[in-house]
């Protein structure tokens, strides 16, 4: 059940006075409802595909053919690829220092930042339990692919707070590559054309 707004005076001091952090804190209660990483390895469905393909195009890479990730071992060396930070990584980090800009003539500086980091402070306990469960339920022993696993779910959220807090909408990239989490799964990167999804 929502709680009421009045719930989050504590994190969020200033939340009469700044409409989107109503939707930042609200954001922040429905992150452990979220099935992180329930899905990966699943065979990707018609409606996964589709959001993986709307995600990928409002980003900027409409020719970006959606990649299967099958396996953990398939997401390691994805995960690992030499040239994954590059034009998609320039692309999200563009987006991100706009959105902050945009909120930041919405909100104060300091109570953004209050507010991301009450997200992440929220979301990394959830994201690190779900990922080691799954990992020891699967044997998996790489605890760098665990901690990536993790942090790409933990910026997402961040990405997905700064979203709201911009006061933008639900078809802004990052909101649907949050929605892939949503899913349970792991957009790992865009690679070239390739948009590996695990």
């Amino acid at each position: 059940m929502m709680q009421d707004d009045s719930d989050f005076s504590d994190d969020f001091p200033d939340i009469e006075e700044y409409p989107t952090l109503v939707s930042v804190a609200r954001f922040t209660q429905l992150l452990p409802q979220v099935s992180w990483f329930q899905s990966v390895g699943l065979p990707l469905g018609k409606g996964t595909i589709e959001a993986a393909n709307r995600y990928a195009q409002a980003l900027g890479f409409p020719n970006a053919y959606v990649a299967e990730i099958e396996n953990w071992e398939e997401a390691a060396y994805a995960a690992a690829s030499p040239d994954w930070n590059s034009e998609w990584w320039e692309a999200e980090e563009q987006l991100r220092v706009a959105l902050t800009a945009s909120a930041l003539e919405l909100i104060t500086e300091e109570d953004l930042n209050m507010a991301l980091t009450h997200i992440s402070a929220t979301a990394s306990p959830l994201v690190s339990h779900a990922v080691e469960n799954m990992a020891e339920e699967q044997g998996i022993e790489d605890e760098e692919l665990i901690r990536a696993a993790a942090g790409a779910a933990i910026q997402t959220c961040h990405q997905a707070a700064l979203v709201l807090a911009a006061g933008e909408e639900d078809d802004h990239p990052f909101a649907l590559k949050y929605k892939l989490f949503e899913m349970g799964r792991w957009p790992i990167a865009i690679t070239g054309n390739s948009f590996n999804l695990f």
